[in-house]
């Protein structure tokens, strides 16, 4: 299938390793102009190589240090985005997963850097890049939120919290940019094998005394599928998602969890 994607532009947060990464190598394998994020800037260069061995033309990739926590780097972000590129057609928001822990361990401070991190930092992105969005003629917007946001996991308590709440921006976005052409949609990964996730069981190990192998096979063995995702397997739903293939798509929320998701809607 042809996603028609080839030229497009998309800027895509929190790209630098994970997911993010794992979503801009399938936009440049389709020939997307792809921008790319991160904070860490030697993480950065070394996502730029990864995606330029992808490219099927120079300049296709660009990698700007940014942190999207900032509105003043979000604003750089985007505006060196359009300058380079002559427009937006594809915003991405993305960010690290929210601190861990219960509810007893978790800060106040813990449910600030949640907040700015999970939800404040899509809404800026979102907003900055509108007035670009709107001058193209395949728009979209795809928030990367997560399966604890339709099914809590024991642990993930910010996420559990604020990751809904991306959820309610989206649909209502879907709705209020509908009429002018924008699409508007969420991707829900569920247990997908990336660092953050080897994090995730690490820290469980360390409170249950158990091996990190053994806290996994608890997670994958009420999964259908009866394993985690590999992150490619997301970043072509996702791919998709954005493209105009799916030109008649938006405010909904896809799952790719493997059936891990047991409820009806």
């Amino acid at each position: 299938m042809d996603l028609m994607l080839n030229n497009k532009v998309a800027l895509v947060a929190g790209s630098s390793s994970g997911l993010g990464l794992a979503l801009a190598k399938e936009l440049v394998r389709e020939g997307t102009r792809v921008v790319i994020c991160g904070r860490d800037n030697e993480r950065l260069e070394g996502a730029v190589r990864i995606l330029s061995e992808l490219a099927a033309f120079e300049g296709q990739v660009l990698g700007i240090t940014a942190d999207v926590t900032s509105q003043a780097d979000i604003k750089r972000l985007v505006a060196e985005t359009a300058d380079q590129f002559d427009g937006i057609d594809i915003v991405i928001t993305n960010a690290g997963g929210p601190p861990t822990g219960s509810f007893d361990a978790t800060s106040a401070a813990d449910w600030d850097t949640g907040y700015t991190l999970t939800l404040k930092s899509a809404v800026l992105l979102i907003q900055e890049a509108l007035p670009y969005l709107r001058k193209s003629d395949a728009a979209s917007v795809l928030t990367i939120t997560s399966i604890s946001a339709k099914q809590p996991i024991n642990g993930l308590l910010l996420s559990n919290a604020y990751r809904p709440a991306v959820i309610g921006m989206t649909k209502t976005l879907a709705t209020e940019l509908g009429p002018e052409g924008i699409r508007v949609n969420s991707i829900l990964p569920g247990w997908t094998a990336t660092e953050r996730v080897v994090h995730i069981f690490e820290d469980r190990a360390a409170l249950s005394g158990k091996s990190v192998e053994e806290e996994q096979a608890k997670v994958t063995g009420g999964i259908p599928l009866g394993r985690m995702a590999d992150p490619r397997e997301f970043g072509r739903v996702a791919a998709f998602l954005v493209s105009p293939a799916a030109s008649y798509i938006t405010g909904t929320m896809i799952q790719v969890d493997g059936g891990d998701f047991k409820g009806l809607l």
